[in-house]
């Protein structure tokens, strides 16, 4: 069953998309070599908990964490640990809020200290293909044309789109249909109509789109450990033009 939102609805998720974009901001602003990718978790939490939100992936399915932090060959799912970021690392920060009965969820990757020209090239052409889908998230298009918007993009720079993984519909629940596939043929699929919710969100691979799942039941990787790059905002699909109700304004600040 499709759930398309009321403008009352749409305003709790914007509710919901604010604490999320300030807190990837104060994730932001800890990234460095050194730190571990638990540190970011606990901060992460503290901030959404401290602005009346609920971090959406702790408990979900036994997830134990707010944050899914993947660094180099893993795709997504990763545990925050005592794994300390190194120059030369990529990092995806994946975070959702849970506020007034309404989540968001959106992902950033980043490069710490001094990183492989042909590895940042992958993250700024997934981030690129991300906004290239939006585009194609308006009334009337068909799931396919964001599917395709974003796999001819990347496919053309030579990487892999992860197929066993894909975005999706989000809500009341974080996971809701449809399915919001990397990969697509123009024309097809379900019929986009105003008010449908979706976190899009390509996971794009320096390598080969295979990839695998480790033993703990939750952290994909590459096959062949190359690096992963995972970009997400939610959005909502509007006549004209898809609304993205996600920031990555507070990351950049971060960054400057």
């Amino acid at each position: 069953m499709l759930v398309y939102k009321t403008e009352e609805e749409i305003e709790f998720m914007r509710a919901s998309a604010k604490v999320l974009a300030q807190a990837h901001g104060e994730v932001a602003s800890m990234i460095r070599e050194g730190i571990t990718t638990r540190e970011l978790d606990q901060r992460a939490e503290e901030f959404i908990r401290d602005h009346g939100g609920a971090p959406s992936f702790k408990g979900y399915n036994g997830f134990e964490y707010s944050l899914c932090i993947s660094p180099n060959a893993v795709v997504v799912h990763g545990f925050p640990s005592d794994y300390t970021l190194k120059s030369g690392d990529v990092v995806s920060v994946d975070c959702g809020v849970l506020l007034n009965g309404y989540h968001a969820d959106s992902a950033y990757t980043y490069p710490i200290g001094e990183v492989a020209p042909e590895v940042l090239q992958l993250l700024e052409e997934t981030k690129k293909s991300l906004y290239l889908g939006i585009e194609q998230a308006v009334a009337g298009n068909r799931m396919g044309d964001v599917s395709y918007a974003i796999q001819n993009h990347v496919e053309k720079q030579g990487y892999g789109v992860v197929r066993e993984l894909v975005g999706h519909g989000i809500g009341r629940k974080l996971h809701e249909r449809p399915d919001v596939p990397n990969y697509g043929k123009r024309g097809s699929g379900l019929k986009l109509q105003t008010g449908l919710t979706l976190a899009i969100e390509p996971m794009v691979n320096l390598g080969t789109k295979n990839v695998v799942q480790e033993k703990d039941g939750w952290t994909i990787r590459t096959k062949d450990f190359k690096p992963s790059a995972h970009f997400e905002h939610t959005v909502v699909v509007r006549k004209d033009k898809a609304e993205i109700l996600t920031s990555f304004e507070y990351i950049e600040k971060a960054l400057q």
